[in-house]
């Protein structure tokens, strides 16, 4: 039987590597739909948590994750050549980068080395994984023509961003449109039949993987911009004696021509902030230096500054500096109603605040505790109870479950930085 026979009979076998954010929604999504799953990790939690049946990852279901497993859909290893037998392999693995802001393509060349060792012909790989354009044709592909494989004949390569959005309610992977570029159009036409029998969502066929691995970091770019656009505003706004969200408020009354970014302490997760730097990087390859998106990453990473020296004059106007203050941080994920703590600003301000011998705490009913990837210190959240113990609250993530009216009315003074008392007027409230 042939590889789309399989596929559309539901006898394929896949494989997902990684079994983070992307790998896990993506394996129990493939699962759900009748497919046999076996994920690859390195990690030895991931692995023992997805076979236990114990979920982490907040976009997955804890009773789909345990049903999938517990009917044999899904399990876990460590190891490569239970890949073997696979049909079609999902790499999902992490894109860091490096200290010098380069793209650090390790984990793909570990993947995909280990991948070509035991991969069988007649299958079709899949990366995921978020990266520069041409990662596809110059990473993955090469191991695989270096064991003999001809691509689009014996083996199937193509290049399909995740589209991953955290605590999203409307659109999970499942339902999701899905860019796909094939090396070839034999891969493309296969890799198109997979993702219709698993996805609730439209396919959208590229001319080659490059293609699919820039319009993805495009895609993270333009909202990097955007966003850096209304940081800039909030700035100059804040010189003018402006209030930015009342003028954003007022340009999303046109209907057409406008969207709507908003103001923040910062920018996290895994892709506003990483992704524009794999652009920029490979730009210079051909000898083009990507001013705007550089810009943008400048002003995004001094908004932590600015909420900072902001929070400081307010408590000097009260005759408190900013050195003999305390300071509660409200929020620590980097959006609103997730666990997610990957960059978020939150890491930002505690390591200004204590260069500013400020003292701190913070709460978070997602994030018990975290260890600071900027000084490498473990912090672990506060209760609300003595928020009136506190000179200053600084809303840094909005979670709708805070109750705002009650800290409202405990606090002495809030810095709101995401618009959570959106319309409200206080004395002690004050927004960014």
């Amino acid at each position: 039987m042939g590889l789309i026979e399989k596929i559309k009979d539901k006898t394929a076998f896949v494989g997902v590597i990684g079994l983070g954010y992307v790998g896990l929604p993506m394996a129990v999504t493939v699962a759900r739909k009748g497919f046999k799953v076996i994920g690859v990790d390195i990690s030895e939690y991931a692995v023992t948590h997805v076979n236990a049946g114990d979920n982490y990852i907040g976009d997955v279901n804890d009773n789909e994750l345990k049903k999938m497993v517990d009917t044999g859909m899904l399990r876990a290893s460590f190891r490569y050549d239970c890949l073997k037998d696979a049909d079609v392999i999902m790499i999902a693995v992490p894109t860091p980068l490096d200290k010098y802001q380069q793209p650090d393509s390790s984990f793909v060349y570990a993947a995909v080395t280990s991948l070509a060792e035991n991969v069988s012909k007649d299958t079709l790989v899949i990366l995921e994984s978020t990266t520069y354009p041409g990662t596809t044709e110059e990473i993955v592909a090469p191991a695989f023509e270096k064991k003999g494989f001809k691509i689009g004949e014996d083996i199937f390569i193509a290049f399909s961003p995740e589209r991953v959005d955290p605590g999203n309610k409307d659109f999970k992977t499942v339902n999701t449109p899905k860019v796909v570029g094939g090396v070839t159009k034999k891969c493309n036409q296969i890799s198109k039949i997979f993702y219709e029998e698993i996805l609730d969502a439209s396919i959208h066929l590229v001319s080659s993987p490059a293609v699919a691995e820039m319009e993805k970091i495009y895609e993270n770019t333009f909202r990097n911009i955007n966003i850096a656009l209304a940081n800039e505003m909030t700035i100059l706004c804040e010189r003018m004696g402006l209030d930015v969200w009342e003028v954003i408020e007022a340009a999303k009354t046109k209907p057409y021509g406008f969207m709507a970014f908003y103001p923040g302490p910062g920018i996290g997760g895994h892709c506003i902030p990483l992704d524009p730097f794999y652009l920029t990087w490979k730009a210079r390859e051909y000898g083009y230096h990507t001013r705007l998106i550089e810009l943008a990453g400048e002003i995004n990473n001094q908004m932590p500054e600015f909420v900072i020296n902001k929070i400081g004059k307010l408590l000097n106007e009260k005759g408190i500096a900013l050195s003999k203050s305390k300071i509660l941080l409200l929020g620590a994920a980097y959006k609103r109603d997730i666990e997610d703590i990957r960059e978020s600003p939150i890491q930002d301000l505690i390591v200004i605040l204590e260069k500013n011998a400020a003292r701190l705490d913070y709460h978070d009913p997602y994030i018990p505790c975290f260890i600071n990837e900027l000084n490498h210190k473990e912090y672990r959240s506060v209760n609300l109870d003595n928020i009136d113990d506190y000179d200053a609250v600084i809303v840094v993530t909005d979670h709708s479950s805070f109750d705002y009216k009650d800290i409202l009315e405990r606090a002495k003074l809030i810095l709101d930085t995401r618009y959570a008392y959106n319309g409200i007027k206080a004395d002690n409230l004050v927004r960014m």
